[in-house]
């Protein structure tokens, strides 16, 4: 524990297992508890005097596929959803508790030890053959290092029939992997049964499907699968599903879920017969008299005879399979919207004598027509002010921003950009760069990225651009003009927040002064090796009224490069920051022969998938 007293940390020390906390919950949840008061659940746990309004998360310490423990972090102040990258933070540092459990965990000194009580394996075979499901008593099988390998099959209930034939005898003694190879190749089914054994946590899956299990026997079943820790051993259970009832359950509930109902009428004897879902579909009861084909019209909307007749003529006199749509009035005064589809079937003269078919129930698909029909042109207009909306701030980018066009030249120094709006038109964002020679013939260099997408973050971009060019006139250094930029973006732009990094580079000594706002620090190519430049505090811009920067100076040698960015062009969903700015500079080392090479193989690369826009300033010291 850290920041309780020893005292609050000892009560905590050991907690019954029937107790509900915090850090029970994080246990049961695979993706942690997440809670913004302590008061609102009236859970107990740690420092529940002191915090008792603060905010709580407890995440799983899972490394392997185990779990060790349960990290939980108490906030004095209720927990407002927290940003992705503080999840990723959090579950780090989760991850990495469970590497220190796993690898330093010793004994406390005051604990005494105590025997592991297992349950006797025969009671366990008891209550296999108890079951009228086939089971298998597994018990572990371990290297000389003391890991799992696989498992041996200790014991067979009288309910298991052997795929291959071979009596239970056979099969019951040998390693699982030896009697049943093939289970290695059904990874989701081994590698559940490992995890079982390694947390204790029982599995249970409903119509998981088996494939085979030994060689050249055929073996494509689903099945219920059931798997459980008892001591050390394991129990697996399994229920084959009834290939006929599973498919006849699937009807049934295909008929219901597309309000389907089926009949087949025998034209000589008369016999109706109808399913269930198509008295439902008329509004009668199973004891009433179902509908002659020939009777459809009578029960019809009379504007829909014509389609019937044009139905039953092409389906009883030219013997052919036909489909209509109708309005059905029930006597029920409801009306409902049916189509209807049915073949003829002929005996072996050639002579009709039975039809079958199916009514479907289509009152939701058409209402929907005619719902999507009335409101077609209110969402046309809507596209329209939306893709007008869009086009305006693309607009206002490129003219600010020119996607590749060089902002400016100086001797001695190669300057490019790049520029790339997202993919999606609808996600616009406040992603900037600048570069400009200022008066004192030093040169601003700076990207930046507004919070948020469309015309609000494109126009708080230009304001933030605007406002640092006219501070840079000032001769300031870039600590200083970050320092002015936050109080802009804090009190003169709707209280926007957005990062940004800012540089001033002295051509008469090739040396390069910048400062950060939460932004990504830039690269330095030097050679063969790439590497960002040395992290300095900086908040991000806009989130307190006033805040101080820290400056670093870098010397830049003749074919030095240096790369700003936004995270456009380096963060991904399934990854951390750090992984993929590795990937970054693993591409960044290989220095094409001109800068715009560079920037446009470092846009080719990227490796990015959150549809962010993206800006890349790059210099060189020619």
């Amino acid at each position: 524990s850290a920041g309780f007293s020893t005292a609050e940390a000892g009560r905590w020390r050991h907690v019954p297992p029937g107790v509900t906390t915090v850090a029970r919950r994080g246990l049961a949840e695979r993706s942690g508890e997440w809670i913004r008061s302590l008061s609102e659940t009236g859970l107990p746990s740690i420092g529940q005097h002191y915090y008792r309004d603060g905010g709580r998360v407890a995440v799983p310490a899972e490394t392997g596929g185990r779990i060790h423990g349960v990290l939980e972090i108490v906030w004095s102040t209720p927990l407002e959803p927290p940003p992705a990258a503080i999840v990723r933070q959090i579950e780090a540092l989760a991850e990495l508790c469970a590497h220190t459990l796993e690898t330093n965990a010793l004994p406390h000194p005051d604990d005494a030890p105590h025997p592991r009580v297992l349950p006797d394996v025969s009671e366990l075979m008891d209550l296999a053959d108890g079951l009228h499901d086939p089971a298998l008593v597994l018990v572990p099988h371990l290297d000389s290092d003391g890991h799992l390998v696989d498992f041996r099959i200790h014991h067979v209930n009288s309910r298991f029939l052997d795929p291959a034939g071979r009596p239970r005898g056979v099969v019951s003694g040998a390693l699982l992997l030896e009697a049943y190879p093939m289970a290695a190749g059904h990874s989701e089914l081994f590698e559940r049964m490992e995890r079982v054994y390694a947390t204790g946590e029982p599995f249970r899956a409903h119509r998981m499907r088996l494939t085979a299990l030994v060689d050249d026997v055929a073996l494509a079943a689903v099945a219920d699968i059931n798997i459980s820790r008892h001591g050390g051993s394991v129990l697996l259970i399994w229920r084959i599903e009834d290939e006929t009832a599973r498919l006849a359950s699937l009807l049934q509930h295909a008929q219901r879920l597309g309000r389907i109902g089926g009949f087949e009428e025998n034209l000589l004897t008369g016999e109706i017969t109808w399913n269930g879902q198509l008295y439902h579909l008329y509004g009668k009861q199973v004891s009433d008299a179902a509908v002659p084909l020939e009777n459809l019209p009578a029960h019809a909307h009379p504007d829909d005879a014509v389609a019937i007749g044009r139905f039953l003529r092409t389906l009883l006199h030219q013997r052919r399979p036909a489909s209509t749509a109708f309005r059905l009035q029930r006597p029920d005064g409801v009306t409902r919207h049916i189509r209807v589809v049915a073949e003829p079937v002929l005996d072996s003269s050639g002579q009709l004598y039975v039809v079958r078919g199916a009514y479907q129930d289509i009152s939701a698909h058409h209402w929907t027509e005619v719902a999507l029909a009335a409101t077609r042109d209110q969402l046309a207009h809507s596209e329209q002010q939306a893709s007008e909306r869009n086009r305006l701030t693309l607009q206002l980018q490129h003219a600010i921003m020119p996607p590749t066009r060089a902002p400016l030249e100086v001797p001695g120094l190669d300057v490019a950009v790049r520029y790339r709006p997202a993919e999606t038109q609808h996600l616009v964002g406040g992603d900037w760069y600048d570069a400009v020679v200022l008066p004192s013939r030093m040169v601003l260099l700076c990207v930046g990225d507004v919070a948020g997408h469309g015309i609000e973050a494109a126009t708080s971009m230009v304001v933030l651009r605007n406002a640092l060019r006219g501070l840079a006139v000032t001769g300031a250094g870039p600590g200083q003009l970050l320092s002015w930029l936050n109080m802009v973006a804090h009190h003169l732009t709707g209280a926007v927040t957005a990062t940004a990094v800012c540089g001033l580079y002295d051509p008469e000594n090739n040396t390069l002064r910048w400062a950060r706002a939460g932004h990504l620090p830039p690269v330095l190519v030097r050679g063969s090796d790439a590497a960002p430049l040395p992290l300095v505090k900086g908040l991000l811009l806009g989130a307190v009224p006033e805040a101080s920067y820290e400056e670093h100076e870098v010397q830049l040698a003749v074919d030095d490069t240096l790369l700003m960015y936004t995270d456009g062009l380096i963060e991904r969903r399934d990854r951390s920051v750090e992984e993929s700015l590795a990937q970054f500079l693993t591409v960044a080392r290989a220095v094409p022969p001109t800068l715009d090479q560079q920037l446009d193989r470092l846009l080719t690369h990227s490796r990015s998938d959150t549809d962010d826009d993206t800006c890349i300033v790059g210099i060189r010291v020619a």
